[in-house]
């Protein structure tokens, strides 16, 4: 007669299956491809305040595990005028960065038309031209699309092997 011996090792290995794929695989290989999207992003923007914004998160949506690139930080606000520009408007003084003075003698400077830009007066307001777009977000997500799944396929690759699924349990970071 035959037996088989390790059966219950093989039904533990394929109940636990999804939990270690989904922990110790998938959110590793969507923050590898996000990573490489990330570093062209901070590679790409002029600005080192939103380079230092950019940020890699995962989170699970359904069976979906999905490698975010973020911006996130003091710098994070100048993100969209870098990448889309600014239309032309109208800048007055405001109020925050009166230097001290009451809102009355803010007021009644503006009203004097002494905004101050770079040290000059410039009157009560002032037309900005707008500023030009410098998109970095969009062409690192074109330019590195293919290295991005290259570094999430030999991130799986590193951790699945003929002795199982390898490596420690990825960290949680939702998005």
């Amino acid at each position: 007669m035959t037996t088989v011996t390790g059966s219950s090792d093989v039904r533990r290995f394929i109940a636990q299956l999804p939990a270690n794929l989904e922990t110790k695989v998938l959110r590793g290989a969507a923050r590898a491809g996000a990573t490489v999207i990330a570093e062209e992003a901070k590679a790409n923007t002029n600005s080192h305040e939103v380079a230092e914004a950019v940020k890699v998160a995962t989170k699970r949506e359904g069976d979906l595990m999905i490698g975010a690139v973020q911006l996130k930080g003091p710098g994070a606000y100048l993100a969209p005028w870098e990448e889309y520009g600014t239309d032309p408007h109208f800048i007055s003084v405001d109020p925050s960065q009166g230097g001290g003075m009451s809102v009355r003698r803010i007021n009644d400077k503006t009203k004097e038309g002494s905004l101050v830009i770079g040290g000059a007066f410039v009157g009560k307001t002032v037309h900005h031209p707008g500023a030009g777009a410098h998109p970095f977000l969009r062409p690192a997500l074109d330019s590195k699309e293919g290295e991005a799944f290259s570094a999430a396929q030999n991130y799986i690759n590193s951790r699945i092997t003929r002795a199982g699924i390898v490596g420690p349990a990825d960290v949680e970071d939702d998005a």
